[in-house]
């Protein structure tokens, strides 16, 4: 019996292996039928790094004001109550959770 199936296994195998990769291409984590999910992934991602980059933004110019050549009287005074927790007697003072 395995006499007569030897000159058709490596057919057999070579049809197993194309089987194979074409279930890949398929359903892959690079198939065909995740190219949905990726460009969700892809819309998701580009809204965080629009997010980061005024983030980064903001912490930059921030950052510009308290340099000693630039250096805001204002935000030195913001940053000096935030970080010591002092406020003016005349400042009415809303906290918030982070």
């Amino acid at each position: 019996m395995l006499a007569q199936l030897r000159p058709y296994l490596p057919t057999a195998l070579l049809v197993l292996l194309i089987v194979y990769f074409a279930l890949s291409a398929f359903t892959g984590d690079r198939g065909l039928l995740s190219a949905d999910q990726r460009d969700e992934t892809l819309i998701a991602k580009t809204k965080e790094l629009a997010q980061l980059e005024r983030q980064r933004q903001d912490l930059e110019t921030r950052a510009r004001l308290l340099r000693d050549t630039s250096l805001s009287a204002d935000l030195l005074e913001e940053r000096a109550r935030s970080l010591l927790g002092f406020a003016d007697p005349r400042d009415y003072v809303i906290r918030m959770k982070p």
